[in-house]
């Protein structure tokens, strides 16, 4: 998109100046990454600017650990946590590790599916963006999460960004190798099918939070999911939390501030910490369990 003389892009690149720079315009507020000003910004087609893409992701490298510490590792992961030792030698022989710095992109949408991927440690954005700039966060994803599965089994492109928020460490399975998995282990498919049964009753449970409940409840189980990959404190800016719950960052602000006041939690910069999971949960109306 252009901006009044410099033309920006939908993710910043993180090098230190804005590309074509040749006026002293700002992008537009939201424009940037997780909403920051400051960020350095390229030219509107993102894939097609080398300077973005250099130094870029790590391609994936083969497991050094031995086959009993993948398998190790991966059953650590709650997806992975159901299958048989056997069938996670099996997953162990064709995964790799791929490694991500903060701020680098994994994928932007309409990419082609190159496989599915794993959370090790780290963080991870899922999200779109408009021509214009706009954002809107569909989810946050932490150590343990499994994502990248719907372009995964039906070969199309990519349905949403992804972008490391910090280090992240990850297992990646290839796509054709994953798929000639699933046709001779037929227990691995099942287990697939539970994960996108899973985040279908997601998005379910999600269109009738908006539709039926208040907005103070719903951002309270936005961080409430948020806590359990980060704990007690959350890493997150009022922006996302605006994003991940379908509100304005004015009403997320003035929420905060209201629980702040009677000390369920405090605030700092980008992060807020819950000092009662029990009261907060009561605020979010779910069950301790």
């Amino acid at each position: 998109m252009t901006v009044g003389n410099i033309r920006h892009c939908r993710i910043p690149c993180g090098i230190g100046s804005r590309h074509d720079r040749v006026g002293a315009a700002e992008p537009p507020i939201g424009s940037g990454f997780l909403g920051r000003s400051g960020q350095s910004f390229c030219a509107p087609d993102h894939r097609g600017c080398g300077r973005c893409r250099q130094g870029s992701i790590p391609e994936a490298r083969p497991m050094t650990d031995g086959p009993h510490r993948v398998v190790s590792l991966l059953s650590a992961n709650p997806f992975f946590a159901g299958f048989t030792e056997d069938a996670l030698a099996k997953i162990a022989a064709i995964c790799r590790l791929r490694d991500l710095p903060a701020r680098e992109i994994l994928f932007l949408r309409g990419d082609p599916s190159d496989g599915l991927y794993a959370i090790r440690r780290g963080l991870i954005r899922i999200g779109t963006t408009d021509d214009l700039g706009r954002q809107m966060t569909m989810n946050l994803l932490g150590g343990g999460d499994v994502f990248g599965e719907i372009a995964l089994l039906d070969g199309q492109s990519r349905t949403a960004d992804a972008v490391a928020l910090e280090d992240t460490a990850m297992f990646f399975l290839p796509r054709r190798d994953f798929l000639s998995l699933l046709d001779r282990e037929s227990s691995i498919a099942q287990q697939l099918i539970g994960l996108l049964c899973a985040r279908l009753r997601d998005v379910i449970g999600r269109m009738e939070e908006t539709t039926f409940l208040p907005a103070a409840i719903r951002l309270a189980r936005r961080i409430l999911m948020l806590a359990a990959d980060f704990g007690t404190e959350v890493h997150a800016s009022q922006e996302e939390l605006a994003s991940l719950t379908g509100v304005t960052r004015e009403t997320v602000n003035r929420q905060l501030q209201s629980w702040k006041r009677t000390g369920v939690i405090s605030l700092a910069r980008g992060r807020l910490v819950i000092h009662d999971l029990d009261v907060f949960r009561q605020l979010a109306k779910v069950d301790a369990s």
